[in-house]
Parts: structure tokens; sequence; C-alpha cells
């Protein structure tokens, strides 16, 4: 499958480096780039790629909300682009309003161009996408953050008359879940129980469905914060 990504940087030396990379590599082609967040939305909807790599400080519409736009504002037809954010800020406060607003994930500039790489296939297949450094603090700060700043997540201190996430998932989905919010690939998570591959991950479709939820990266927060991941 040949990827097509959609670059958006207000930098055009960094946009420039960035299609260098991503061209030389196999199955990767940028399509088209953006130098901020409203023109990230317009180029979005005019040449439908796969994946934007999304920066997060730009003039104008932030890197944040022109993905919340793409994302939950999408026109149509067929799914919106997964969003990949590429930054130099390695601030927990942009992860987290990456991630709340649809971001499939989260790369810093300094990563290695065949980490970008593997993000970006990583991405169009569903799968969340973590610099390193991030995950460990990401995990931590859970417990932290209001329960307000992260929607949709029916597991974490549910009201008297919201449903648990016993209630909303099958006992196979809860088993899925967990392997999720653990990092595994649908292909890992497929020889681990036994599945096919195609039913991981229309299994993992329902799952953020029913949840509410529109990445993975958000189903294993809701997992972790349910204690299905036995960290708290």
């Amino acid at each position: 499958m040949n990827v097509r990504v959609l670059v958006v940087d207000d930098q055009e030396i960094v946009r420039t480096a960035l299609r260098l990379v991503i061209d030389r590599r196999e199955g990767l082609t940028v399509v088209g780039e953006a130098a901020d967040g409203e023109q990230a939305v317009a180029r979005a909807v005019e040449l439908r790629p796969d994946v934007v790599l999304m920066d997060v400080r730009m003039p104008g519409t932030t890197g944040v909300e022109a993905t919340r736009r793409i994302v939950g504002d999408w026109p149509g037809p067929g799914p919106a682009p997964r969003v990949v954010v590429l930054t130099t800020f390695d601030l927990d406060e942009y992860v987290h309003a990456a991630l709340r607003a649809g971001a499939d994930g989260f790369l810093l500039k300094n990563s290695r161009p065949d980490d970008l790489a593997r993000a970006l296939h990583a991405a169009v297949g569903g799968e969340p996408v973590l610099a390193p450094s991030v995950t460990r603090r990401l995990i931590d700060s859970l417990t932290a953050l209001p329960t307000a700043l992260l929607p949709g997540t029916p597991g974490a201190s549910p009201a008297p008359d919201q449903p648990t996430l016993t209630e909303l998932l099958t006992e196979r989905e809860l088993q899925v879940l967990v392997l999720v919010a653990r990092g595994l690939s649908n292909a890992r998570i497929a020889s681990d129980l036994g599945l096919s591959e195609a039913n991981v991950k229309s299994r993992v479709n329902r799952i953020l469905t029913r949840l509410g939820l529109d990445n993975r990266v958000q189903a294993a927060l809701v997992a972790q914060r349910a204690g299905l991941t036995g960290t708290t």
C-alpha cells in the first residue's frame, strides 16, 4: 500500500526536509504541503491524504485545532485522514491536547527517519504512535488528569447511571482492549488470542464506537484509568 502524506509545518525548510525523508521511503509519498492549520484543513479536504503529519505551534489556526477539525468535521466521502503530530515541543499539555483532538500519535522532530516512516505506516493501520519519551509520562500523568479532560471515558469513575466498561463490552472485547492498552499491534493481538487479524481489527473498531473514542491511544487511556492494565 502506498501511503499518501500531507506535511504541515510553518517552516518551509522543515517541510522540504520532511518531504525528502518521506519520499525516499518505500510505500510513502508526500502529496502536498501546508504552512498553517487553516491551509492544512483545506488541503486535507482537497487532497484526501491517508495521513496528515501535523506541527503543533503555527501562526493562526494551531495544529491541535486543525486536527480537531480534520478528524471531527470531516465532510467525507470516506474516512478522515489519520493525524500524526510531529513537534519540537515535548510538553505534556501538547500531547494531551493533540490526543483529545483526535490525533493518532505524537512524535518529536528528533525522531529517526526510519521511526517516522514506521509511524506513518502504523497510523494508517490504526496503530497508536507515541514517542518513547512521551509514553511513560502520559501514563503516569493520567491519575492527575480530571475525567473531564478525557471525553468518552465510561470506564473512569462512572456516574451512577453511566454504564461500566464490563457492561459496554463483551469479555472478548475487554481482552482486546487490555492488549491494545499494552501497545500490541493487531497482528500480535490476533496471535495471542487465536483470532484472525481482520477479526481483531473489527473488534477494535467496535470498541472505539461503543466507547465514543477516536483512536487506540484514547482507548489505552480508558483501559488504564479503569484499572484493566494493572497500572495506576
